[in-house]
């Protein structure tokens, strides 16, 4: 069985209840502390081992907070949608032809991270000096 926890501060405490079991309240100085004192008191009312059971810690969340949370996910949205692109453009200049490091001057990155994100079959073989003068190696 799983229980809420619903906690909402007040003053210096949280204010603990359990929406599922009429009647089991409790509190708490700190955040951290809830689900255990959620827990005892469950286990008080409902005369079981406190571990017989899984319990859901909400607490009452500020405006503040949840703007920042939901900012966070929409930032995490975006690092993942960046990453795809870039690895998406990497390998699409390496597979026209462009080098490692043309590739990391125009995406902004280093040469390594341009090695990484594209497997060895679409870099660019590496010339030896003696290549690029057009002698034998």
């Amino acid at each position: 069985m799983k229980y809420t926890a619903r906690c909402v501060r007040s003053g210096d405490w949280w204010a603990i209840s359990v929406p599922e079991i009429k009647g089991v309240f409790s509190q708490a100085r700190r955040l951290a502390q809830v689900e255990g004192m959620a827990r005892e008191a469950i286990a008080l009312v409902l005369d079981v081992d406190p571990h017989s059971f899984d319990v859901d810690v909400q607490p009452d969340l500020p405006q503040e907070v949840t703007r920042a949370r939901q900012a966070r996910g929409a930032l995490r949205k975006a690092e993942e949608s960046a990453e795809e692109a870039t690895v998406t453009a990497a390998r699409a200049l390496l597979a026209k032809g462009y080098t490692v490091r043309d590739a990391s001057a125009l995406l902004g990155l280093s040469p390594q991270r341009v090695s990484q994100l594209a497997p060895k079959r679409l870099r660019p073989a590496v010339r030896t000096r003696s290549a690029r003068a057009g002698k034998p190696h």
